[in-house]
């Protein structure tokens, strides 16, 4: 049984994965030439076809979301994601409360692949997007009319770089007293080579007004989500490994990114493992060893493909999940046996630590092995004990619930 903390951080973390262009779909793990779902999604409200740890229950939310990838809040608690695939950032509201959204409102459109989203507010709220080639901030405006907070007056604040593969970008809020500087996740351009922009395989800060841009971290392959420990304070963040090295190598891994860390791409996955199959220089000690580069905080099976990540909070969830994580396996693409399509959970105690092996959290998304029903890409954890996820391949937002206490 844990032992109780006091200390419990609020934080938003919202950041994104890597859609790819098709002339570059195998630099990617992320995109499978699947068949469409081979059963229907039940009307809202109603339990769904997955599988999940006893004392839970899963419900569709909202539906007709196609691409559905990173959620938020708004400032008034609305729902809202991005639609990557559509170009859009949309708003569910659940006015009555019954767990179901009421409508799907378009609040941007047209956009250029937007992932990250980041609601901000000081002397007044913003919300921050991040398209595949730009980062923008927009004030929120109530609208009468929709009854929506409404994003307006759109101002691009930092250039982003838009050729290659990994076209999502990923942003983040430091936690206080760093909560002016905003994270921004760049993927590489390629599967595995020496970048030329310096942006690339990169965490970058900025200030909140996109200022200042700089290196935070760098040997990221692909780091899709980050999200904030909350009470270490420290950022977590999924990172995918590179493709073409069989089934099983290299892990996809959980990092703890801190600034000014080396995590290895391209020549280093996993725990300091060299990749000989890549670099072909000669060293007299390994390189990959510290203090040259970071080892991984977790290592997860190749090609699972990890997006959203989240800490499990106090507030009405089991003692004994308390700041266990949570991650989405998007699944594989290119691997002979399929891998991943689930929510896995990483027991671990309150300060991050390993506590035993990962278990399945929510499975079901593969129907058979060929077949798949959906993809799960971002996970938001709330207090109350309730749980979002948005699954870009059914267009749909699942509610995870619990249904007894324990």
């Amino acid at each position: 049984m844990r032992k109780r903390l006091a200390l419990y951080l609020a934080v938003v973390a919202i950041v994104g994965v890597a859609f790819i262009l098709p002339s570059v779909r195998e630099l990617v793990s992320g995109i499978i030439p699947l068949a469409r779902p081979a059963l229907p999604l039940p009307p809202q409200g109603e339990p769904l076809p997955f599988s999940l740890t006893e004392g839970f229950a899963a419900h569709l939310f909202a539906n007709n979301v196609p691409g559905a990838r990173v959620l938020a809040r708004d400032p008034e608690g609305v729902l809202i994601a991005s639609l990557t695939s559509d170009g859009k950032v949309v708003a569910m509201p659940d006015r009555d409360g019954n767990g179901s959204a009421d409508e799907v409102l378009v609040l941007l459109d047209n956009l250029n692949r937007p992932h990250g989203l980041a609601v901000r507010c000081t002397e007044r709220c913003q919300l921050y997007v991040a398209e595949t080639d730009a980062l923008s901030v927009y004030d929120y405006e109530y609208d009468e009319s929709r009854q929506i907070n409404r994003p307006v007056n759109g101002t691009k604040i930092v250039d982003l770089p838009s050729s290659g593969g990994h076209s999502t970008r990923s942003i983040l809020f430091m936690p206080q007293p760093n909560d002016h500087k905003l994270l921004i996740s760049v993927g590489s351009s390629c599967n595995v080579c020496e970048e030329t922009d310096w942006r690339r395989a990169k965490v970058l800060v900025a200030d909140a007004g996109g200022n200042d841009l700089t290196e935070y971290a760098k040997g990221l392959r692909n780091t899709v989500f980050m999200t904030i420990h909350p009470v270490t304070g420290e950022i977590w963040g999924t990172d995918m490994g590179r493709d073409h090295l069989g089934d099983d190598l290299p892990p996809d891994e959980i990092n703890i990114i801190r600034q000014g860390g080396n995590y290895g791409w391209p020549i280093c996955y996993g725990k300091n493992t060299h990749d000989t199959s890549y670099d072909k220089n000669t060293y007299i000690r390994n390189p990959c060893m510290e203090p040259f580069e970071t080892p991984s905080h977790i290592d997860i099976p190749a090609h699972s493909a990890p997006l959203g990540l989240a800490f499990v909070p106090e507030e009405g969830w089991p003692e004994g999940m308390w700041y266990d994580a949570l991650v989405a396996y998007h699944g594989s693409w290119n691997r002979s046996i399929p891998t991943g399509y689930k929510i896995v959970r990483f027991p671990l105690d309150a300060h991050g630590n390993p506590e035993g092996p990962a278990q399945d959290f929510l499975t079901g998304f593969m129907n058979g092995k060929a077949s798949v029903i959906g993809r799960p890409v971002d996970i938001l954890a709330e207090p109350g004990g309730s749980l979002y996820i948005s699954d870009d391949r059914a267009g749909a937002i699942y509610r995870i619930v619990r249904t007894k206490e324990y």
